[in-house]
């Protein structure tokens, strides 16, 4: 069967002010034409569909499109939950979708609850069978133990992540068995996840997951399958060099250290005798992003190199950081006149001794202004052990009393 493994679309991401849904939107265009083009069977998220638990209108607008397209063009979709994912907002739709050909994974279950079977495009039999893991959560998979220090918190963490992946192998080597002797042919079988690997190389816009219980899962710990679809890190890359632990990395540049990067999906080739190839599927920039370092005297051609390909329709985002100048009281008036006729939007000014010295420890590279309130108050939530139903209502309580305020206000 042929897959396309992708991860990390993060719908709904306020970028600086700047909303994505355009490429967005864009991207689920290529997606569905690329689909066609390759006669994809099936369609992988591997964590991280949404920014944020609460999604706005307009991405879980998108989220829907994306659905339908693909139940359309009868090809299944599996969706795997992420750490940016909330597990009541992903689960609430999935009885619904499951009837247009899309499998929602929000959390960490039983393990033979995780077993999923894609089928082929064309004949409608099973293609592959799926351990289906999303973002494991500690609570789903270990009870904290008083008096454990940071390091055993850290094994037990592992131990009890790969005691998990062992399980669910177990229950869908169960059901390959099952599907060869009734098919009478050999079916792969993979595995997902969402997590950090040992030399998985991330970017500024990935946050840790595992803070001060878990660096980075040992490749060695993933079960035997044909191939392992993984999502959290925004780089393509292999694990390890092996070629069959890929991340996809993220569809669309997160950050500005990601602008560089060629964006790409994983076209993944999967027969009898197990993984036949991958090819990468390199992705349009549907919205320029340059990240420019100099001084007042350099950055003018800078900005001209930068505005070369660009049009007021299609205007290039822009991150400006500044050296031997940054001590300008007046700096981002210069560097808003540097920009004034250019085809440019200055979203960022970095000072570079500034830049050294504070950013928010929880989210590298996100400043204040790129966040609204209720951004905050989610992250905020992000590093508290709650159930989801608590985490809701604590968010629906926050929202009345912030319109409450405006309205008193007004």
């Amino acid at each position: 069967m042929r897959l396309l493994h992708t991860s990390d679309w993060h719908l709904g991401q306020n970028f600086m002010g700047k909303s994505r849904q355009a490429e967005h939107r864009q991207l689920i265009d290529w997606l569905v034409a690329q689909v066609d083009e390759h006669a994809v069977d099936a369609v992988l998220i591997a964590g991280d569909i949404f920014d944020t638990g609460t999604p706005p209108s307009y991405a879980r607008e998108l989220y829907s499109d994306l659905v339908v397209r693909l139940h359309t063009a009868g090809v299944a979709l599996l969706l795997l939950g992420g750490n940016h994912d909330s597990v009541a907002t992903l689960r609430e739709s999935s009885a619904l979708l499951e009837r247009l050909s899309a499998r929602v994974v929000p959390h960490a279950d039983a393990p033979e609850a995780q077993v999923r079977v894609l089928p082929l495009r064309a004949k409608a039999t099973p293609g592959c069978v799926v351990c289906a893991v999303p973002f494991i959560r500690a609570r789903d998979v270990m009870q904290s133990e008083y008096g454990q220090s940071a390091e055993q918190k850290q094994q037990t963490l592992q131990l009890a992540i790969q005691a998990y992946y062992q399980a669910v192998f177990v229950a869908a080597d169960a059901r390959r068995k099952a599907l060869v002797a009734e098919l009478g042919h050999a079916v792969p079988l993979i595995a997902t996840g969402h997590l950090t690997t040992v030399g998985a190389s991330a970017s500024e816009s990935v946050r840790e997951i595992y803070v001060g219980a878990l660096e980075a899962f040992p490749t060695s710990a993933f079960p035997p399958v044909d191939y392992i679809a993984l999502g959290h890190i925004h780089r393509p890359q292999k694990v390890g060099g092996l070629a069959h632990i890929r991340y996809s990395g993220s569809p669309i540049a997160l950050s500005f250290d990601e602008a560089s990067q060629q964006k790409e999906m994983l076209l993944v080739e999967l027969g009898e005798a197990g993984l036949e190839g991958v090819t990468p599927l390199p992705v349009p920039v549907f919205q320029p992003l340059v990240a420019l370092k100099g001084n007042l005297k350099t950055l003018p051609d800078a900005f001209a190199n930068a505005a070369k390909d660009a049009s007021p329709e299609r205007p290039v985002w822009i991150e400006v950081t500044v050296a031997e100048d940054d001590y300008l009281a007046d700096l981002p008036a210069r560097i808003q006149t540097l920009a004034e006729g250019l085809p440019l939007e200055v979203l960022r000014i970095r000072r570079e001794r500034g830049s050294n010295v504070a950013q928010l420890s929880a989210d590298a590279g996100v400043t204040l202004d790129e966040l609204d309130p209720l951004d905050v108050f989610a992250r905020r939530l992000a590093h508290e052990t709650l159930d989801d139903d608590i985490r809701d209502a604590l968010t629906a309580r926050y929202k009345a009393v912030v319109a409450s305020t405006v309205e008193g206000e007004a």
